[in-house]
């Protein structure tokens, strides 16, 4: 009976000889220590957001309202339709935003690769080799089966890898920012370049509109002309005003054209293929609201992509000086195996065909010559050059905002001026024309005031477009383009799910 169940307790994969059940609770006593130790020591710097000191209004007196921006679809101050269809079709098909989305996509990648290091290492194999003697006529062999089950641990005892998970998960956050950076620029330049094709559509018109005018006006000195009341002097200078004009249209073209190319490559199109749908409208310059609401200085903070950037750039350097520090101190590693060796398959798992081993290994480096010293040096002056980055990118923020508000204030009492210069310039130019039918002035009247009426018409078509084009310039410095919450959170969702293998 007892020979009987020892037979049986030697086929039960539940049953271990003796002295395994003195290694195994040691080998789990002393991981349990080594984790315990592992969790309360890290090294380096922890990471403490910069103090930035920022004005508490803007320097510039603009008609806005300090109230929260609704920057996340900024365009929609100019009330244009197909500007809002433009500016999808961008956020959609925009090949540079695709690749700014691939490399959030690697960013991601290396943040789940720095974290699957800090776990243990798990592999299992097996064999079964054939060994065959020839002795004369007869023949002996044997076949030996084997498997194992390993594992390996790398402990982090001074928090070398969680500072490089730290590392990289800032970086991840700043890929992040870097693709809303990129949506940034892109809208604010489809709308800019959609600004410039709807000037020079509105140039094209004034041009039109004053060779109709010229025209006429040198039909008018032919005839005087021939009714010998005037010189060919008047004629050729009405001649030489209208081809003066005829010659700006060729250059509008031009400038119009290429402006749809530069609109179709940020919206991933061809060349040419948005002439139908840009002219399907009015030639009319868009103009933002009468008040525009700005915020406060410190939403630059909040709400710049490239300043959020650089701040994320600058916690993973942090890190990296605790991943550089963390070589000074002694590494551990924690390892086992379990294997089976026996002459039939049959006898594989059975415990006497069990072998069982448990290691921990430790290094320490003694002497480097001052590399790991010199490393932590390294990395430390980089955190210090990020940190200069940083603020550098804050008063650059600060300027752009500034320098919009600038413009737009000034460029709108432009427009107000050259709004009434162009008024007086058409009266102008109208009671000429009808003084020199009349015979009570010379040409060279007629010839001043189309020319000034012109000039004056161009510039105030220039004038509309650049308040338009401040305005977007204004809302791209605020960082306007994507909103902060929506984002984060499905970003958050995205890589819950990638870490979890869960949906939430």
């Amino acid at each position: 009976m007892g020979e009987d169940q020892g037979k049986g307790c030697g086929r039960s994969p539940h049953c271990m000889p003796k002295q395994f059940h003195c290694v195994i609770p040691l080998f789990l006593t002393l991981t349990a220590v080594v984790l315990l130790l592992a969790g309360c020591m890290t090294v380096g710097p922890d990471y403490e957001p910069p103090v930035t000191t920022l004005p508490q209004a803007w320097n510039t007196d603009v008609p806005a309202s300090t109230a929260a921006p609704e920057l996340a679809e900024w365009w929609r101050i100019f009330a244009d339709p197909l500007l809002d269809n433009l500016m999808v079709c961008a956020q959609t098909n925009n090949l540079d935003l695709r690749q700014a989305e691939a490399r959030l996509r690697q960013a991601r990648a290396q943040r789940l690769l720095a974290g699957a290091d800090r776990l243990p290492t798990l592999g299992a194999g097996g064999s079964a080799r054939r060994s065959q003697n020839r002795l004369g006529s007869g023949a002996d062999g044997t076949t030996t089966y084997d498997s194992s089950f390993d594992a390996s641990w790398e402990v982090d005892l001074f928090g070398g890898q969680r500072r490089a998970v730290e590392a990289v998960e800032a970086s991840l956050q700043a890929s992040r920012e870097s693709l809303r950076d990129v949506t940034v620029s892109l809208l604010a330049e489809v709308a800019l370049n959609y600004v410039q094709y709807r000037a020079a559509q509105s140039r094209l018109a004034v041009v039109a509109g004053n060779l109709l005018a010229q025209t006429e006006t040198y039909q008018l000195t032919v005839w005087r002309h021939e009714a010998s009341l005037v010189t060919q002097l008047d004629v050729d200078q009405a001649r030489m005003s209208l081809e003066q004009t005829r010659a700006e249209l060729p250059a509008l073209r031009t400038t119009l054209h290429q402006t749809e190319h530069q609109i179709a490559l940020l919206l991933g199109r061809t060349p040419g293929s948005l002439v139908a749908e840009l002219e399907s409208s009015a030639p009319q310059i868009p103009l933002p609201a009468a008040t525009l609401s700005i915020g406060f200085p410190a939403d630059i903070l909040r709400q710049r992509p490239d300043v959020r950037q650089a701040e994320r750039k600058l916690a993973a350097q942090t890190a990296q000086i605790g991943v550089a520090a963390a070589a000074r101190y002694p590494n551990l590693t924690l390892g086992g195996s379990i294997g089976y060796s026996a002459l039939s398959l049959g006898d594989l798992y059975g415990s006497a065909a069990r072998t069982i081993q448990g290691f921990v290994s430790a290094g320490l480096t003694l002497f480097d010559g001052g590399r790991i010293r010199q490393q932590v040096a390294i990395q430390t002056a980089m955190q210090e050059e990020s940190l200069a980055a940083y603020q550098a990118t804050v008063l650059t923020a600060l300027k752009e905002v500034e320098d919009a508000l600038v413009s737009l204030v000034n460029e709108a009492e432009r427009q107000t001026a050259m709004d009434a210069a162009a008024a007086a310039a058409a009266s102008a130019f109208a009671l000429a024309q009808e003084q020199y039918a009349a015979g009570l002035t010379d040409f060279q009247s007629v010839l001043t005031s189309q020319q000034s009426l012109l000039a004056t018409q161009n510039s105030l078509t220039l004038s509309h477009a650049e308040v338009a084009s401040a305005a977007i310039r204004l809302y791209k410095a605020l960082g306007g383009g994507w909103s902060a919450a929506p984002e984060s959170n499905k970003s958050d969702e995205f890589e819950n799910e990638a870490i979890t293998g869960e949906k939430l």
